[in-house]
């Protein structure tokens, strides 16, 4: 396969470390990477890579910046906060209509003469564009983050943006006035269009909003899931705990595909306010959804009765914790699935959940992120005997 330039590659942009890698050479390394850590425990599958390694992405964060007194916006030099504007060619990872509304948004802003913030002095307005699209829909969510909670000329924007971009199907103004690495604040206001934009996952429909965790490579994603399907063998329609559900993406998943009932535990307000819309937009009435940290809440819910046959857990990439497996393990699944984007962490945690009694039975390598060190692993873990 052959390899594309990037422009980028030079000034240390940091996103495609493996750039100059060949595909299979990349997949060769994540391969022998899973197996140092995890074919002591159990067997090893073979990765699965994408078909398509390039242009994968349907999420995109730009910053902005004023370089020679003009409005530019790309992505920070790794290890800086200096901005590498996008180049004409866009960027090798992201999906094109990415790179097109970013350059709308950079010109439409330009028009309106509004100034980058600047973080040593604290001054200025815009700070990043957050760029969304479903790539089952075409539909296209843009969010402009700023400084100030006032955008002055936001009407006009949006009408501008519409005339560059016809595609963009909603605007969402972002306030964030901390000096903070965060790129969301709290502060939200729609101002074109529905605030959120529609994708499809493994059959099912996802709202997704500016905040919502929504995996970046939806075939690859597609892929992912139904390998932790399998895994958790949902034929007599099992009881499921979905662990930092999210907008419950796996959840449902396995709601649709033969669980009895579906819990999920998350603790942002708003992703379970989601999860639930979700739920309700697929027409499965066998899932609910608690807004709680999930360590308190399966020790209760464990001390009431609550007896999952199948928990999915789906940690950040730091892992879960003591305390949490510990409440897993309180509840006697017959099987644990973990979905790990951590695979040192899912090391870690692998010998937890061995001293409760879970052993791993079998991990699955997937390629998440080509031309990245990033290895998304899924497990399976079944008590002895």
């Amino acid at each position: 396969m052959s390899k594309p330039s990037c422009p980028l590659q030079a000034q240390r942009c940091g996103g495609c470390p493996q750039l100059s890698v060949p595909y299979a050479g990349q997949l060769a390394a994540k391969q022998r990477r899973a197996e140092q850590l995890f074919a002591p425990l159990a067997p090893v599958a073979p990765i699965l890579g994408a078909a398509d390694p390039w242009h994968y992405r349907n999420k995109a964060i730009a910053s902005f910046a004023e370089q020679r007194g003009r409005l530019t916006a790309g992505i920070y030099a790794a290890g800086t906060h200096r901005v590498l504007p996008l180049p004409e060619s866009g960027c090798l990872l992201q999906a094109p209509i990415l790179d097109r509304t970013i350059a709308a948004v950079v010109q439409t802003a330009r028009a309106l003469r509004w100034p980058a913030y600047k973080e040593d002095q604290g001054t200025g307005l815009l700070r990043h564009v957050l760029v969304r699209w479903g790539h089952a829909t075409n539909q296209v969510l843009v969010v402009l983050v700023t400084a100030a909670d006032r955008l002055p000329g936001s009407r006009q924007f949006v009408a501008a943006l519409r005339r560059a971009a016809p595609w963009v199907t909603t605007v969402v103004h972002n306030c964030n006035p901390r000096r903070t690495s965060a790129v969301l604040g709290r502060q939200v206001r729609v101002l074109y269009g529905p605030g959120q934009i529609e994708d499809t996952l493994c059959g099912l429909t996802f709202a997704l909003s500016a905040s919502s965790f929504y995996q970046v490579n939806p075939a690859q994603t597609e892929r992912l899931y139904d390998r932790a399907l399998a895994y958790a063998e949902l034929s007599g329609r099992p009881t499921v705990l979905d662990a930092y559900c999210g907008i419950g993406t796996i959840g449902l998943c396995a709601a649709a595909a033969g669980a009895g009932q579906v819990f999920g535990v998350e603790q942002t307000p708003a992703a379970v306010r989601d999860a639930r819309a979700n739920a309700a937009r697929n027409r499965l009435k066998n899932a609910r959804f608690a807004c709680a940290d999930a360590t308190p809440w399966m020790r209760q819910a464990a001390a009431e009765g609550l007896r999952p046959d199948v928990v999915f857990l789906d940690p950040p990439r730091a892992g879960s914790t003591p305390d949490c497996l510990a409440a897993v393990a309180a509840m006697g699944p017959r099987r644990v699935v973990y979905v790990s984007c951590g695979p040192d962490t899912l090391a870690r945690d692998a010998a937890l959940l061995a001293g409760h009694g879970y052993w791993a039975r079998a991990f699955q390598p997937v390629d998440l992120f080509p031309h990245t060190d990033h290895l998304e692993v899924v497990a399976l873990f079944t008590r002895e005997g």
